[in-house]
This record gives C-alpha cells, sequence and structure tokens, in this order.
C-alpha cells in the first residue's frame, strides 16, 4: 500500500507542477527520460512530445482541476477537467505505469465535457475534489 500511496502522491505532484503552475523541470525530475512509453495514438513517445502539447496548452492559457485520484499497484489514474485544451472544457482520465519513482508509460481517454442538464442521467461528468 505504501507503493500505491507514493504512485498517486507522485502524479498529483507531476499535475500540479505542470498543469497548474507551468514548472517544466518537473519532466526531468518525474519522467524516466530514455524509453518513455505513449499510448495516446496522436504523440510519439518519449517525454518531448508531452512537452510540446503542454508548452502549447500553456500558451493557450489552459487550466486543470484535479477530479480523483486512484493507484493499483504501479498504476495510478488521475481524472481532471482541462479548461483552454478546446473551446469547451474537456474531462481527461490520464492513467500512468510508475516505475523506479518516475512516470514511464501513459495512457489517457479524454471526453469533451456535457454540462449535467444535458446528460441522460442528470450526473455530472466531473466534480472537483471527488
Amino acid at each position: 500500500m505504501a507503493d500505491e500511496t507514493a504512485n498517486k502522491e507522485l502524479v498529483r505532484k507531476v499535475f500540479d507542477d505542470i498543469f497548474v503552475k507551468h514548472d517544466f523541470s518537473a519532466f526531468d525530475k518525474y519522467y524516466v527520460q530514455e524509453g518513455f512509453v505513449q499510448h495516446n495514438p496522436y504523440m510519439d513517445n518519449g517525454v518531448d512530445a508531452i512537452r510540446e502539447l503542454v508548452a502549447g496548452l500553456t500558451e493557450a492559457g489552459s487550466t486543470y482541476e484535479l477530479g480523483f485520484i486512484t493507484a493499483a499497484e504501479d498504476i495510478v489514474m488521475i481524472h481532471g477537467r482541462f479548461t483552454g485544451y478546446k473551446a469547451e472544457p474537456v474531462i481527461v482520465t490520464d492513467i500512468y505505469r510508475v516505475k523506479d519513482g518516475k512516470l514511464a508509460e501513459h495512457w489517457d481517454v479524454i471526453q469533451d465535457e456535457v454540462p449535467e442538464s444535458r446528460t441522460k442521467s442528470g450526473n455530472s461528468m466531473f466534480e472537483p475534489g471527488a
């Protein structure tokens, strides 16, 4: 359980440093520098592809809000909202594999946010700090 807690805190710190504080030094501190595996079909492997994406988000004035974070062994999943990524907010679930205290592999699922008033269930897609 201690590793899962440490892994969650690592991912939380990465998102706060990179997507909230726009501290690009976090890429060198928290990502493996050789062999980072990317499963997003629109991005190359390696840390540079993420660095470029975040630079574009920062220039566009994107903001990030954390919804929740969970972990199982070396896998961490973080759910949040990006505003400024597209015209409307998007809800993103990022999944990371942590290896030796660094982010080593990434998957993501991105959806346009639909207001709860327009969902069939009446439930929101995102609740900050859930």
